[in-house]
């Protein structure tokens, strides 16, 4: 072609026509790759929208202005410093550092530590994949499961074992595939918003807990009343004849090390009655878990827990309790109806097991004394397994446990019971009771805590005793996450009105080394949390009560040991995508356990993948909840949002 030629060719009409086409086409293809945050704009004022369709007269489901929500910090690594995964922490020089502080972190890296027991984060192929998976809506169960609890009212399985004369009918026997919870356990008729704390202390409403066994039984004692449409607990019991303030005091003059609220702030209540041991206690710093079998008296643990005092369903008999060893600064028992010499030793050798070095057993029962031969066999038992009668006073015998092994070594030899063998004290799950008595670490683990409340941010030795699959830092994990949660927690107070919610029972559900139950203290959210870790991730259960809290080791694809509606929150921050990775676990049955765990007008909040939250709110407006998923502060194009779920009262 001739250059006269080309010259021609862009003056013709049509170019005329073609060039602004052109350039338009380059412009907007500039504007799409240069500037993203108009598609984000859209996906958010999509969102905002959805969100506000579901409701408009609840501050749950409002989105958080992003003043509100915490911003996400970033940090780069130092220029030419790579860290292994697998090396710990380097100073700037590359060198392994011995000894630092916790600084500023990247707020998406402790997602790493949520993860540490199999979870992985979906890339963004996979979430631009999402099919909602649709369920239909859940029926109602029939009246007779108002107070049902699967594991503990398999009544098939209790039959076919020939249980019914047998303690062992009290244990754990949950519903195999097929027979498993797949409705909506129905509401008490009249049933109520419940009381909140600490008003629920002292009074709850009777169509709640609508049961007058224990009245019937217990009336005379000043323990428990029904007074118009509620439920009054006077504070009083059988061996508490002057009120249970008064029994506290008279512990504390007969053992004053025990301390309460600074060296005992963890303690066990055994056959607990309606749970006003452990009531009282919180006014002095002490946090009591309070349990009991679901025996003839089968709703104390349903009452301890409506009045918004710690509880569970448990029972001393051919299994392991479900906490750590070391787990308890105190031992409780008020006529607790067990039988400690018999059955080979082997409930106070577990008590033995659970209570922490140096701790206190207190027992206080008036019809043992007026036996002294069953007195001496406790004399002698105790001093088998080297607890001191450090004092007894009237119908009150408190012993301490040894700080160390030097008097079990010092024992003649074949003395009984014998020393465990290397078995991990800390392994609960479905374990048996053996005689034999559970030594304590050499190194001194468990029992050189801090006291409270040092102790809830001290990070205990007991970390390294963690069996991880990888070397980290232990303790700046454990210092990251509490800062992780208290960010996150506070952000909650301020955008969703946590402190006016009247959240009193808590539950994490993967709880981690227990930092969102620090945090909740931290900022004094008026409530207790029962920190629940997984059997198929790292036991940190040592770790949480040497911090000062409580929890319980729970498998997710059973069914909690406690009553239905008894907590105001369930949080669950990583949980569903990893169990959805097991075969025997369905995240539809994990729901509808949290249904029936939840109180009328309680609150669930789940952290997790877009495409695991995108079926939980199916399977949430399936049973009836109100739903919305939310960013958090990493933004909307995070891999992690959150999902708020509220069971209204219909």
């Amino acid at each position: 072609m001739k250059p006269s030629m080309a010259v021609d060719m862009f003056r013709t009409p049509n170019w005329v026509q073609i060039a602004p086409l052109l350039l338009l086409s380059f412009s907007l293809v500039v504007i799409f790759y240069h500037l993203p945050s108009i598609p984000s704009l859209i996906s958010d004022l999509s969102s905002t929208a959805s969100v506000g369709a579901l409701t408009t007269n609840s501050t749950l489901f409002s989105p958080p202005s992003a003043a509100a929500l915490p911003k996400p910090r970033r940090r780069q690594p130092p220029p030419g410093i790579k860290v292994s995964p697998r090396m710990g922490i380097l100073d700037e020089t590359g060198v392994m550092a011995a000894d630092f502080e916790i600084g500023e972190f990247d707020s998406t890296s402790i997602d790493e530590l949520r993860d540490l027991s199999g979870g992985t984060e979906e890339n963004k192929a996979q979430q631009n994949e999402i099919v909602r998976i649709k369920y239909d809506k859940y029926k109602v169960c029939k009246e007779i499961k108002t107070d049902y609890i699967p594991c503990l009212d398999n009544f098939d399985e209790i039959t076919r074992l020939n249980l019914s004369g047998s303690v062992w009918k009290f244990e754990r026997h949950c519903p195999e595939e097929g027979k498993r919870l797949d409705c909506l356990l129905p509401m008490p008729n009249g049933y109520r918003k419940s009381i909140p704390w600490p008003k629920s202390r002292d009074e709850v409403w009777f169509s709640n807990v609508p049961h007058t066994r224990l009245v019937e039984d217990k009336g005379g004692q000043n323990l428990i009343a029904i007074q118009g449409d509620k439920f009054i607990f006077p504070g009083g019991g059988t061996l508490f004849s002057h009120g249970v303030d008064q029994y506290l005091n008279q512990i504390s003059q007969m053992v004053p090390d025990i301390a309460f609220g600074q060296r005992t702030r963890v303690a066990l209540d055994i056959g607990c009655g309606v749970a006003n041991f452990g009531a009282f206690l919180f006014q002095q710093n002490v946090t009591t878990l309070s349990i009991a079998p679901k025996d003839v008296h089968e709703n104390q643990i349903q009452f301890a827990l409506e009045r918004g005092v710690p509880a569970m369903v448990a029972i001393f008999s051919s299994r392991r309790l479900l906490y750590p060893s070391q787990a308890f600064d105190l031992i409780h028992c008020a006529r607790c109806m067990i039988d400690w010499t018999g059955d080979d030793e082997n409930f106070l050798l577990e008590a033995n097991r659970i209570l922490r070095a140096g701790g206190y057993f207190v027992w206080t029962a008036e019809p043992v004394y007026k036996r002294e031969e069953k007195w001496r066999e406790m004399e002698n038992l105790t001093s088998k397994i080297c607890w001191e009668l450090a004092k007894k006073e009237g119908y009150t015998a408190i012993w301490r446990k040894p700080l160390n092994n030097s008097c079990y070594l010092i024992r003649d030899t074949g003395a009984q019971p014998p020393l465990c063998n290397s078995s991990d004290p800390d392994n609960v799950w479905y374990v048996n009771l053996t005689a034999c008595i559970t030594g304590l670490p050499e190194n001194g683990y468990g029992g050189n805590i801090s006291t409270w409340p040092t102790r809830l941010h001290y990070p205990p030795d007991r970390l390294q005793s963690i069996n991880m699959e990888f070397s980290i830092s232990r303790k700046e994990l454990f210092k990251a996450e509490s800062r992780y949660w208290n960010d996150i927690i506070e952000s909650y107070v301020r955008a969703f009105h946590w402190k006016e919610l009247n959240f009193r029972n808590v539950m994490d559900m993967r709880a981690g080394f227990g930092g969102f139950a620090a945090a909740l203290h931290d900022l004094d959210v008026n409530s207790w949390v029962m920190n629940v870790v997984p059997v198929n991730g790292f036991n940190t259960l040592p770790v949480i009560y040497d911090r000062g809290l409580v929890g319980v080791m729970h498998d997710w694809c059973e069914a909690f040991d406690t009553y239905p509606r008894t907590y105001d929150l369930l949080h669950a921050a990583g949980l569903f995508s990893v169990e959805r990775k097991r075969k025997k676990c369905k995240i539809s049955s994990i729901m509808l356990e949290m249904d029936r765990m939840l109180r009328y007008g309680g609150t669930v909040y789940i952290r997790d993948t877009v495409s695991v939250l995108v079926e939980l709110q199916e399977i949430a407006t399936a049973m009836g909840w109100v739903s919305a998923i939310h960013d958090t502060g990493e933004g909307p194009h995070a891999s992690l949002k959150f999902l708020i779920c509220e069971k209204r009262m219909p």
